[in-house]
């Protein structure tokens, strides 16, 4: 009994109650913030910064891109609220979709819809392969046994950053992991040129 209540949790949970997992993506929490940082100093000077260093065979960031993966990893630990969208009377937490919404409209204007089934089906975001993922890309998993029911945002070299669950912040991890890679449901790129319904900016939002 005790062996099968430790796999129901290991299976809700993929860094299960060791949270071996979760130190080795707070690990790489580092090492995406220090690259983050690099990008950040001289942000005031012309012309535009790099983006961090991609691995070998990634396309290239967008700056637009940019600007959600840095905007995103600003945000890393906050609580995970059920229907959070990081405004004030959420204590600034998030759930999934209300994370991957609040960031793109906050760094790059774009109105996503509230709910992470929508948000695959938001139009103009065009549908991307896990070979194909590039910084800044949504990716979505079945968590629920029901199609894209868990949404991150992609940051390069198989790592996306999401708010996971109850009880739980604002994290990196792999999608490499075995419970992320046999769910993943697909991936969606925002539009090069969004329609002007798409701009919009959350009110209300807390700022990092």
């Amino acid at each position: 009994m005790n062996v099968r209540k430790s796999l129901n949790r290991r299976d809700n949970d993929p860094c299960g109650t060791s949270g071996s997992c979760y130190s080795a993506a707070m690990r790489w929490n580092a090492v995406l913030l220090a690259a983050g940082a690099l990008v950040l100093v001289g942000c005031a000077s012309t012309p535009r910064p790099a983006a961090p260093p991609m691995p070998a065979g990634a396309a290239a960031a967008s700056p637009v891109a940019t600007d959600v993966v840095l905007a995103a990893l600003a945000f890393l630990d906050r609580p995970y609220v059920r229907g959070g969208t990081g405004d004030a009377a959420m204590q600034g937490g998030f759930d999934c979709s209300g994370f991957t919404r609040h960031v793109y409209a906050a760094a790059a204007g774009l109105q996503l819809p509230r709910r992470a089934e929508e948000q695959a089906r938001a139009p103009g975001w065009t549908s991307v392969g896990r070979e194909a993922l590039q910084p800044g890309d949504l990716v979505f998993f079945d968590t629920l046994s029901r199609p894209f029911s868990h949404v991150g945002l992609y940051l390069g070299d198989g790592r996306f950053v999401h708010a996971p669950r109850v009880g739980a912040q604002v994290r990196v991890e792999s999608m490499q992991l075995d419970y992320w890679a046999r769910r993943f449901d697909g991936a969606r790129r925002a539009p090069a040129t969004p329609p002007p319904q798409a701009r919009a900016q959350l009110p209300g939002a807390v700022r990092p």
